[in-house]
């Protein structure tokens, strides 16, 4: 169930997204050539999903890459829960994120503009390489509609429904590493500015 959900949320975004770097065995750094994801090969995009979480994470997670048609699909199941991906918003610089079953059913709620994410326990997910957000007006907003992206550095998020006021946590990105992202929607999460692959 979990794979035909995150299965369906990837398919679907590939009509929205660009593309993202790579090239050779390991998944490339910013500024090398653009290759769109189901150009790549198996193992680039194999290594490239799997550079998303902690080592202890990635052993164990579940792979959905591209196929030569264009469509993810799953090449190695989850021994743990988690899913690592190839990428999230397809932008020129990688981005992938490995998630667990509540991340896949909050992104698939996301993507089908439901009123609000329907997981019914607080899912994880990591970005060890980082990823990025649509700013407008010094607020980060969920459309890019006149937005700019904005780089972020390697995190983990909780995907949960916080709030500022009850939390006392920040709306935007600041010095503390954490902020509560989308504030005021359903959509509200934990971002921890964090590298994953540093954790213990």
């Amino acid at each position: 169930m979990a794979q035909r959900i995150v299965l369906t949320i990837l398919v679907a975004s590939t009509l929205i997204m660009p593309a993202i770097t790579t090239a050779g065995d390991k998944p490339s750094e910013e500024g090398a050539t653009v290759k769109e994801v189901k150009a790549m090969s198996e193992k680039d995009q194999t290594a490239l999903a799997l550079s998303a979480a902690p080592a202890r994470i990635a052993k164990e997670a579940g792979i959905m890459i591209y196929g030569a048609d264009g469509k993810l699909t799953e090449t190695k199941k989850s021994a743990n829960g988690f899913t690592c991906i190839p990428t999230v918003m397809n932008l020129p610089y990688p981005d992938p994120m490995c998630m667990d079953a509540a991340v896949q059913q909050w992104m698939t709620d996301h993507m089908n503009n439901a009123p609000k994410p329907t997981n019914t326990v607080p899912g994880i997910a990591y970005m060890a390489r980082g990823g990025s957000h649509f700013e407008k007006d010094g607020t980060v907003v969920m459309s890019g509609d006149g937005a700019k992206i904005v780089k972020e550095p390697p995190h983990w998020m909780v995907m949960w429904p916080f709030e500022a006021a009850a939390t006392k946590l920040p709306t935007a990105p600041n010095p503390s590493g954490v902020y509560i992202m989308f504030e005021g929607s359903p959509y509200a999460h934990l971002m921890v500015y964090q590298d994953p692959m540093k954790m213990k």
